[in-house]
């Protein structure tokens, strides 16, 4: 059952305006993650991955984040747009934040572009900011979905959301 979407005021999208598939959008906006008290991702050319009823899923690119602040781990999964995505550990300071980064090594045509990009869990992080705005991770802990001021739901992952 589709939930009731939220109205979007003045420079905000919903998330039920998003497409399925997914559409990808390069952004200029600036994005900075920390962990472990480091700053350990900095960029302003991220891509947006946006699909119905989720918020923004950001793609970093690998050269945003310091030496050493990524690891393989092990384990994989699967996505019906991107591909088999590969994990990795997201290390900054002394803490290691175990499997809560990912990337498509071979992605579909569509996703080529997120080829050479990370997307994260930012629930997994100290703090993720966009635009200087604090993110909000999405509810659910299996999605990676980044919310903003930008960005109305409601959005997948709440209790009661699974089959949307």
């Amino acid at each position: 059952m589709r939930p009731a979407r939220e109205q979007p005021g003045p420079g905000q999208e919903s998330v039920w305006d998003y497409p399925r598939p997914p559409a990808l959008v390069p952004t200029g906006e600036h994005v900075q993650v920390w962990l472990g008290g480091q700053l350990v991702a900095d960029t302003t050319a991220a891509l947006r991955v946006l699909e119905t009823s989720h918020p923004p899923t950001y793609y970093l690119p690998r050269g945003a984040f310091v030496d050493g602040a990524l690891r393989p781990a092990p384990g994989s999964s699967f996505c019906e747009w991107k591909g088999t995505a590969s994990y990795l550990d997201v290390v900054g300071g002394d803490v290691v934040a175990p499997a809560a980064a990912w990337f498509y090594p071979r992605p579909s045509a569509r996703f080529a572009p997120v080829a050479d990009h990370v997307a994260l869990y930012p629930a997994a992080m100290d703090r993720c900011t966009v635009d200087g705005e604090l993110v909000r991770p999405q509810p659910g802990g299996f999605y990676g979905g980044w919310i903003t001021s930008r960005v109305v739901g409601p959005f997948k992952g709440e209790p009661g959301t699974r089959f949307w």
